[in-house]
């Protein structure tokens, strides 16, 4: 293999490496707003008094039935989003290890061991 190639796959590597880091960093602000809307579910789920809101900067008063609802539909969102991220990542993952393992045998191939 030609020091262009060898280039070529360590350069993809790379760009591989930080895919996988910008969708861990993606993949834990959404498990972290996953566990905001837990969070936020059970106090609604606990209070007995007014219930409010914000839409848009505005705070208002609301049931809490469709804070219940709203907080529902945000965490079917952000799950599914996680859910996507952890398939890319997985996917990015397993072909970083490969790409590493070929470089790795071009490099050995290479310079053999004496």
């Amino acid at each position: 293999m030609s020091k262009e190639q060898l280039e070529k796959l360590t350069s993809e590597y790379q760009i591989l490496q930080e895919q996988l880091q910008s969708l861990a960093i993606q993949k834990a602000q959404f498990s972290e707003q996953n566990e905001e809307l837990k969070e936020a579910l059970a106090e609604v789920d606990k209070a007995t008094g007014k219930i409010y809101s914000t839409i848009g900067g505005v705070m208002i008063e609301t049931s809490k039935t469709e804070a219940t609802k709203v907080i529902k539909e945000k965490m079917d969102t952000v799950q599914l989003r996680l859910s996507l991220l952890t398939k890319q990542y997985d996917e990015a993952a397993k072909k970083e290890k490969t790409l590493r393992s070929e470089i790795e045998a071009i490099i050995k191939q290479e310079n053999p061991i004496k």
